[in-house]
């Protein structure tokens, strides 16, 4: 066993059977990680004062997305010198009670920019528990209880993992493997995780760079393939196995914004946006089209009836999601940090303000519903779960929805 992986009996809790609820929202991005709620009723209009069910302290910084499975909400932060205390906590969805605190200490460096944090990856979560990437490549794993499963150190397994500026890519999980996108200046891997152990079941190297883009698994006609997006291109691994399916390097991709997909194409942020058509599996998808409209700030774009939403510096810019035509641009006064989701007929904006715009999807022309400040700079982008909105800032955490 390796000797900075440590396990309890408890980590047989995490067994393959495992299970997540119809409108839970378990990873970044939602239960299909394509940020997309199935959720209907969601909360068009609040404030600082009115329509915030309930509103709880958190004990530090952090930029990470709230997860939720059934009445348990998990989330991380982190505190004392360059967030070295790292901290998963668990609130009740229904009143906001903290309902367990954990921490551990970085075991990697904590160095970064001065707008992210050690708590920037988003976890993922079952009704097993929740797994926790910190920007220290420490990986920790806790029970619903808040027993500790399993923890390993990734920096002391591998000592040439860098942080210089704050890494920062969330994790994703197929059945029973945790999908690890680490990549850095020195070393550079992808790797799948046993969900109910910790230990790695596969592993490739990668090229040398800092990236901060975020696995997720997609349909490619019917089969799961998990997708790694890095400014070389995207490749498709089988995500039990890790074997390489494709890699499509013909277009240059991102290392911010995520990919995402319709069920139908895969949609691969970088200069330009390249949609590509399914092919069968292990052949490369052909391009469909290219765009640059869609390119830019660190938020990744959403695809919803048809269109794709994706932020640039000036605003929400709207494109036909078949063939990437512009549809309309929405000036908005940024910058933009979380993602947009898209929820019962509407796109959700969230500024770095605090500010959430809220405008109807599948128009001809930008149409706005609502614009809500909450006061505090936001960062994440938020979780819909139960006809809620769950939103976290640095010092507070939020549920949003009608009484």
């Amino acid at each position: 066993m390796n000797r900075y992986l440590k396990m309890s009996s408890a980590a047989l809790a995490f067994a393959v059977v495992f299970g997540v609820q119809g409108a839970d929202w378990n990873q970044f991005r939602g239960p299909a990680g394509n940020g997309i709620s199935p959720d209907t009723a969601v909360p068009t209009k609040w404030g600082a004062k009115e329509g915030i069910l309930w509103k709880t302290s958190l004990p530090g910084r952090g930029l990470s997305c709230p997860v939720i499975v059934g009445d348990i909400l998990y989330l991380t932060a982190c505190s004392e010198r360059e967030g070295s205390r790292l901290h998963v906590l668990a609130f009740d969805t229904k009143t906001g009670k903290e309902l367990w605190r954990r921490s551990i200490l970085a075991t990697g460096g904590t160095a970064c920019h001065p707008t992210t944090s050690m708590a920037a990856p988003t976890p993922i979560a079952t009704d097993k528990g929740v797994v926790a990437l910190f920007a220290t490549a420490d990986l920790v794993a806790y029970s619903p209880e808040g027993d500790l499963l399993w923890c390993r150190s990734m920096v002391g397994e591998d000592p040439n993992i860098t942080n210089q500026v704050g890494m920062a890519s969330s994790l994703a999980l197929h059945k029973d493997t945790v999908m690890v996108e680490m990549e850095t200046a020195s070393s550079s891997f992808i790797c799948g995780v046993d969900l109910a152990t910790g230990r790695e079941k596969w592993r490739h190297p990668r090229g040398k760079g800092v990236n901060w883009t975020s696995p997720m698994v997609v349909k490619q006609k019917g089969v799961e393939v998990a997708l790694f997006l890095a400014p070389n291109g995207l490749t498709a691994c089988e995500p039990s196995t890790g074997k390489v399916l494709w890699n499509y390097s013909a277009t240059p991709g991102g290392s911010i914004q995520s990919p995402t997909t319709d069920g139908e194409m895969i949609y691969s942020p970088g200069s330009p946006l390249v949609a590509l058509k399914p092919a069968e599996t292990g052949t490369t998808p052909e391009v469909a089209w290219k765009s640059n409209k869609a390119s830019g700030t660190y938020c990744s774009p959403v695809v919803y009836q048809g269109k794709l939403y994706g932020v640039s510096s000036i605003g929400i810019n709207c494109l036909d999601a078949a063939t990437g035509k512009e549809v309309w641009v929405h000036r908005v006064k940024g910058p933009f940090a979380g993602s947009p989701l898209a929820v019962d007929g509407k796109i959700y904006l969230v500024t770095e303000d605090g500010t959430t715009v809220v405008l109807k999807a599948g128009t001809a022309q930008p149409e706005v519903l609502a614009s809500n400040k909450l006061g505090e700079t936001i960062m994440c982008t938020p979780a819909i779960a139960n006809g809620k909105i769950f939103m976290r800032s640095d010092s507070t955490l939020w549920c949003i929805g009608d009484k």
